[in-house]
């Protein structure tokens, strides 16, 4: 069982006009209501490729009745989300059709309570017996320190249970101490956290702050892994046009599922890159082309850049 966890889960609510302009008005065609949040939207890509997996994190209020009762709907799914008394996120996508970009608002979250995120971490500790894999994934809301990641990772770590790190900003610089086995930033992300615009000096610079290893996602120009065997960059063979909010979920969802098959990097990194490439082609988040995937396992190109670097 493949573990994510979601603390700041949201109500993806996401629409489709023809062209994003600012100032002024937009007539909506199609519009989707899912539960989300990033941990929530890993969780169905594993849950689509048939793996068993887990959902935990903090729901509240009639937004939070939403988002589980979506859950219920999905095959595969299990969820083990915590109450809290505070109403959960949405966020709103709007995707522009003339071009595919996407604009994101992301609300807050619910303010949390220090005795809610002790029954959390209880529950974690009970569900975290059973995976091989713990995914942590996105923002915190409201009211949690910013070192909860490394409390969770803590616990996976003497369960030894392998962990994904998938955040951004103090939550992330926070957690490397207690040694993910695998952060999964974005160019943007790392830069922010690093100071460093190079992504190899800033992968590096997570390694020697405790990541074990680093894979950085660069929208269409794939993935650059920085490991213990070494540096690798998986680039796929085409590009695509669509809704990119979801690729980098998809792609943690590729690298969580190559850690509980015990696949060696160069099988991880292209599942990875096929999985991103086939959540861009469709219109929410969680979801992929089984099409584009199928297409693009056997087409990434993964290239050895140099050696090991010791840490």
């Amino acid at each position: 069982m493949i573990l994510t966890v979601t603390p700041n889960a949201a109500l993806d609510v996401t629409y489709g006009v023809d062209s994003l302009r600012p100032r002024t008005s937009h007539r909506v065609g199609a519009v989707h209501r899912r539960a989300g949040g990033k941990g929530v939207n890993v969780a169905r890509v594993l849950a689509g490729r048939g793996r068993a997996v887990t959902v935990t994190g903090l729901v509240g209020g009639p937004t939070g009745a939403l988002i589980r009762e979506d859950l219920r709907g999905v095959p595969g799914l299990r969820d083990a989300l915590v109450p809290v008394a505070g109403e959960s996120r949405q966020t709103v996508t709007v995707v522009s059709g003339d071009d595919g970009d996407a604009t994101v608002f992301n609300e807050q979250g619910p303010q949390v309570s220090s005795a809610e995120w002790r029954a959390f971490t209880d529950c974690f500790a009970e569900l975290v017996r059973e995976a091989s894999v713990v995914a942590l994934c996105g923002s915190l809301p409201p009211g949690l320190p910013t070192d909860v990641y490394a409390q969770l990772i803590g616990l996976a770590s003497k369960m030894g249970v392998p962990t994904v790190l998938d955040t951004s900003g103090a939550p992330l610089l926070d957690a490397l101490g207690a040694r993910p086995d695998v952060v999964k930033p974005n160019a943007a992300e790392l830069a922010a956290a690093t100071g460093c615009e190079d992504a190899g000096a800033g992968a590096e610079r997570l390694r020697a702050l405790g990541a074990r290893s680093v894979v950085v996602s660069s929208g269409p120009d794939g993935l650059l892994a920085v490991t213990p065997d070494g540096r690798r960059r998986a680039v796929p063979p085409e590009r695509l046009a669509g809704n990119p909010t979801g690729a980098g979920d998809a792609c943690v969802a590729g690298l969580a599922a190559g850690l509980a098959d015990g696949a060696d990097w160069g099988d991880v990194l292209r599942e990875a890159v096929a999985l991103s490439a086939a959540a861009v082609a469709c219109p929410v988040a969680g979801d992929v082309d089984a099409a584009v995937h199928e297409r693009f396992r056997t087409t990434v190109t993964v290239e050895d850049l140099h050696a090991p670097q010791p840490h």
